[in-house]
């Protein structure tokens, strides 16, 4: 059996370009892909906090350094520039590899800088 979860997070990053005439995907600052083991061409999943929009598209890499999420194409209708986004990757799993998994979860300020780290959410209370 085979499981989907989730690989790789980038929380609460900002959109710094909506770029509606250009070929679609999302380019994301290649530190930052590195850092948290997402590749270019890889399915995302994109969560607009700002929006409540929630859509899917794929990696390209953006210049190394440069804090870029650029929403591109027909998703630039989702996103504006400087709204809040979860960028999620999700991976299928093996029932054994499941039981090991840790997913690599990047937390970001609002330069797109990364303030930590972590490879678990806090159980949430009541």
């Amino acid at each position: 059996m085979q499981t989907i979860l989730l690989k790789a997070k980038l929380h609460q990053a900002r959109v710094t370009h909506a770029v509606l005439e250009y070929e679609g995907s999302c380019a994301i600052d290649g530190n930052l892909l590195d850092m948290a083991g997402m590749h270019e061409y890889e399915q995302i999943q994109i969560y607009n906090l700002d929006n409540g929009k929630r859509f899917t598209t794929y990696i390209i890499r953006g210049e190394e350094g440069s804090g870029i999420i650029s929403v591109n194409g027909a998703a630039a209708h989702m996103a504006s520039v400087g709204d809040r986004v979860i960028i999620c990757a999700y991976a299928n799993y093996s029932e054994e590899a499941r039981l090991k998994h840790k997913p690599s979860l990047i937390y970001l300020t609002d330069g797109n800088a990364v303030s930590h780290t972590c490879d678990a959410i806090p159980v949430q209370v009541s």
